[in-house]
């Protein structure tokens, strides 16, 4: 009976995690659809600055007045990796840690340093020999416009002072709940779509001031919008990743019930066998007597 007792423990022990991971798939799936939601949210305005960007870019020719769309010798690049402040949500950390990994040893020559983004990423390369130069944690359970802009403009100031010749961004890319993708993005010095300049109005207008004001005013409020940019997609893809993984936990725990409880019912029975086979033995050995 002792190990009947054990496996009904096992059984509740199971059904209580089971009752954790669906709650927390369901609360996956509704910061999934918040996270959604600002992505459409931000577009329009993304858009707009993408666009005016690739029009003044068009009719540019010289644009040394421009310091973000220099390219200089790559000395030293600085490797932006997004990962999440919390796990349980499959291989979302592991793919990007392992892909910022291949992306060091492709920079063999040249200097590299990290800035981490996220709670996952520090804990595993603060233990690692490579050079991290800053980290941002903590943030992701209350993510906003700020965290984007304070993001982006440490990034800025490291690189107008020349301390790094290129930026990088290694994140994921939400694709769906159940697919999400690697990629890595360079993020300075600040490239334009080229099909977008290739497809912009060649009319010209009158700016006030200069076309080079502009757009050095205007690529430092793009490149903070598509930090946020990052950041939804990363949350997003984190959520989908953790209501996967969740939904595959409720569902390895239904089928663990099933079994345990398959289990326990045989035990039961054969138990009960034995104990009616000892009674029927002891009375013929009575009858015997």
């Amino acid at each position: 009976m002792a190990n009947l007792r054990e496996i009904r423990k096992r059984i509740a022990s199971v059904r209580s995690t089971q009752q954790i991971t669906k709650a927390m798939k369901m609360v996956a799936a509704a910061k999934l659809r918040k996270a959604q939601e600002n992505i459409v949210a931000f577009r329009p305005y993304s858009y707009e600055l993408r666009d005016l960007i690739a029009h003044l870019t068009a009719l540019m020719g010289d644009k040394k007045e421009v310091p973000l769309m220099i390219h200089r010798p790559v000395q030293k690049v600085l490797l932006v990796v997004v990962t999440a402040d919390r796990g349980l949500c499959g291989a979302f950390n592991h793919n990007i840690i392992r892909r910022a990994h291949e992306r060091v040893q492709e920079y063999q020559d040249t200097e590299v340093e990290l800035y981490l983004v996220g709670r996952k990423g520090l804990e595993y390369f603060r233990k690692r020999p490579v050079t991290i130069n800053t980290s941002k944690i903590n943030f992701f359970n209350d993510l906003n416009f700020h965290d984007a802009v304070e993001v982006t403009d440490t990034i800025l100031r490291i690189y107008q002072e020349q301390r790094f010749d290129r930026v990088e961004f290694i994140y994921n890319e939400f694709k769906s709940a159940v697919q999400q993708n690697v990629i890595v993005e360079q993020f300075l010095p600040f490239v334009p779509d080229e099909e977008m300049v290739k497809s912009s109005e060649q009319v010209d207008f009158l700016y006030e001031p200069d076309k080079e004001t502009i757009l050095n005013a205007v690529i430092p409020r793009h490149l903070r919008v598509q930090t946020w940019r990052i950041l939804l997609e990363s949350n997003a893809a984190e959520q989908g990743a953790r209501m996967t993984a969740m939904e595959n936990a409720t569902e390895n725990a239904e089928e663990m019930v099933h079994q345990l409880t398959i289990f326990y019912n045989r035990s039961r029975q054969a138990s009960i066998t034995t104990e009616i086979s000892e009674i029927v033995s002891g009375a013929e050995a009575l009858k015997e007597s």
